[in-house]
């Protein structure tokens, strides 16, 4: 199989180009070389073609599309962001590129699209209130989240919620530029199949972490972050009170997911289909600031009750249906991820 890995230079990109290649498939790797994502330029296995070039340029991307079986597009902005200024750079890269790229495809005839989606298009996860059974929270308040009230209520009663797996059937409630875009990439995609005729495998990737995150950027995720700061002999700064619950999934396991779905006989086509990728196990931001600084030997976290508006409290996944469909299941652990991750080396 020759499969194009855009975004293939990056973090999550990168393992899944080792793995595809260890696996004996041809590999193309499209990649524009963000500076916030590489600020020298990375090492790419020799045998994996890399094309430096923009998943926006039509030219481009035609080019890389010559002779290729299918397409694992994981080329985007992530992350929250500084502010919205961000906000056209995040739709220019995600849903911009992401049609270019499609529009090609369809040029080209090429029939499967493996989609680096997100948990953030779910916004809050799910929860279950005592009396009111399955309900969705309202958005948290600001004067709530300045008073150190952190937990969503029920929004018919006001009781404590209890925060439960969220699977692929939820509502999608994106609460951040960066989830609308990814949710945009999910819904191109769904129009594109019902077009062509093609599949489109849709990962939406829980809290990835593992070897090559980039370092000391905004744009990165939460482990990122914590570990750029023990790096530089600073305390992780938590927001909240630490006790938001997420399903950290190591990058090898999300490299695993993408092999699978790229390979899977069974996928409709004309349609979106869906899955969660996680670990399986659900932590908080807490216990895991704790545990990489354990590992790390740095400065124990401070818990900051700092917030941000569009953060959510709760959401952590089952990943039920890609271990029942793809036989994905998470192979790396939390406490060995963790220590692991502690000394890996990350992107400067």
């Amino acid at each position: 199989m020759r499969v194009l890995i855009t975004g293939g230079a990056g973090f999550i990109g990168s393992h899944i180009v080792d793995l595809l290649l260890a696996a004996g498939e041809e590999v193309r790797v499209l990649d524009a070389l963000l500076p916030d994502a590489h600020r020298r330029q990375p090492e790419i296995d020799d045998r994996a073609h890399l094309l430096i070039g923009d998943v926006r340029d039509a030219d481009q991307v035609r080019a890389a599309l010559a002779g290729v079986d299918a397409v694992c597009h994981q080329a985007a902005m992530v992350g929250m962001g500084v502010d919205l200024t961000d906000l056209p750079a995040y739709v220019s890269h995600n849903d911009l590129g992401t049609a270019v790229l499609l529009a090609e495809m369809a040029r080209a005839g090429t029939p499967r699209l493996v989609l680096a989606s997100s948990m953030v298009v779910y916004g809050e996860g799910a929860y279950r209130c005592a009396v009111d059974g399955p309900v969705r929270p309202a958005r948290r308040l600001e004067a709530d989240l300045a008073a150190g009230l952190f937990e969503p209520r029920c929004p018919a009663c006001r009781r404590p919620l209890e925060p439960c797996p969220v699977t692929e059937d939820a509502p999608l409630d994106p609460r951040s530029v960066y989830a609308a875009t990814k949710l945009a990439q999910e819904n191109l995609s769904a129009a594109w199949a019902a077009a062509s005729g093609g599949s489109v495998i849709a990962l939406r990737y829980h809290n990835a972490y593992g070897p090559r995150m980039p370092k000391n950027t905004p744009y990165a995720g939460v482990a990122s972050i914590f570990r750029s700061a023990l790096e530089r002999g600073e305390s992780p700064a938590v927001f909240e009170d630490g006790g938001q619950l997420r399903d950290f999934v190591h990058v090898t396991d999300i490299a695993r997911a993408n092999g699978l779905a790229l390979k899977w006989p069974d996928a409709e086509p004309g349609r979106l289909n869906a899955f969660n990728i996680g670990s399986g196990r659900a932590h908080t931001i807490g216990d895991m600031a704790d545990a990489l600084a354990r590992a790390h030997g740095g400065p124990e976290p401070t818990t900051t009750g700092r917030y941000r508006p569009g953060d959510v409290r709760h959401v952590f996944a089952s990943s039920a249906r890609a271990g029942e469909t793809l036989g994905y299941h998470a192979a790396v652990t939390f406490d060995k991820g963790m220590v692991d991750f502690a000394g890996a080396p990350l992107r400067s």
